[in-house]
């Protein structure tokens, strides 16, 4: 998955996925966690995307709920999925697969 269907420059190393809607609640907290990863991690981007203005990729992607995230290791595979809110250790620890 590279420039074109995430809509921003990815990671040199990795890249942190984010699917958000409008009113989530969750995807705030997410939100957060996530850009504080990214800024201790060189290398690292994170990319949030509407779900609702994307749903071609959600469907490509099968996003079933909002927060989904996804990390993509340097090529733009998919190296680790999860739905709901992330603990940022295991942010951490899933980017350690991909870097």
């Amino acid at each position: 998955m590279g420039r074109a269907e995430l809509g921003a420059e990815p990671g040199e190393r990795a890249t942190l996925v984010q699917f958000s809607s409008a009113f989530c609640q969750p995807c705030r907290a997410t939100r957060r966690i996530l850009a504080e990863v990214a800024a201790m991690v060189e290398g690292v981007a994170h990319i949030e995307i509407d779900a609702e203005d994307h749903l071609a990729l959600v469907r490509d992607l099968g996003v079933r709920k909002t927060p989904t995230v996804l990390v993509l290791d340097a090529g733009g595979r998919i190296v680790r999925r999860a739905a709901g809110m992330p603990r940022k250790a295991d942010v951490i620890a899933a980017l350690g697969a991909a870097v």
